[in-house]
């Protein structure tokens, strides 16, 4: 069974990881050959339509009801037959990372959290295990702020993880997308999915909203539950 270079990307919505995917696959020649992207979403996404149009194999994910990252988790088995049967020696997933506590990233697979610099001074500081356990951390749009703004955004991402290299990149020119590049091909490859761990396990769930209930009220609250201390 041939291996799969499987790379996690996470990231909030909007924080430029499809436009940065975009650039960093056409950084190398004829990668788009041998390069697929799964993206991973709750309600629906564009972003397959938006790899087709460049001549990327893509393919999507919909979660619906359930968390994004749990959705990941029991059909990443499928996505790396999917890979094989599509020829690709290379698989980015793309996680919609709508959840700060789930980290889609697997043991010994290279994972990459992606954070926009206008998303606020303190987001890192915010964000769990998806930054907290990358290996790389992509920050975008700082070319829109100044560069004291840009190192103290990355003194925070390496106060919470000061082991990840911090790579600034332009999405829309593909300016530092090269450098993304070669840190993928240089990653892990899987060829049993039974095989792989996640680094971190997700949150809990099965709690009464978990199982569908909307009425609000400790009559109603089942299941696994905590309650403010105020």
């Amino acid at each position: 069974m041939n291996q799969i270079r499987l790379v996690t990307v996470a990231g909030p919505p909007s924080s430029g990881k499809t436009s940065v995917i975009t650039r960093m696959i056409e950084s190398i020649p004829d990668w788009k050959r041998t390069c697929g992207v799964i993206k991973f979403d709750c309600i629906s996404s564009l972003d397959e339509e938006h790899y087709r149009s460049r001549g990327i194999t893509a393919n999507t994910g919909i979660a619906g009801n359930l968390c994004p990252d749990h959705y990941f988790v029991s059909n990443i088995e499928e996505c790396l037959e999917w890979a094989r049967a599509e020829k690709l020696d290379t698989l980015i997933t793309e996680s919609a990372g709508l959840c700060n506590r789930c980290a889609p990233h697997l043991k010994d697979l290279l994972a990459v959290c992606m954070l926009d610099n206008l998303s606020g001074i303190n987001t890192p500081l915010k964000t769990g295990p998806m930054l907290k356990l990358a290996d790389l951390v992509v920050v975008t749009k700082s070319d829109l702020v100044s560069q004291a703004e840009r190192e103290v955004f990355r003194f925070k991402i390496q106060q919470v993880n000061p082991r990840a290299a911090v790579l600034f990149i332009n999405g829309v020119t593909g300016q530092g997308a090269d450098r993304l590049a070669a840190a993928v091909q240089a990653g892990g490859k899987i060829s049993d999915a039974a095989k792989m761990k996640l680094r971190f396990p997700m949150p809990s769930a099965l709690c009464s909203y978990c199982l569908g209930e909307t009425r609000v009220g400790e009559d109603f609250q089942v299941g696994l539950k905590r309650k403010i201390q105020l």
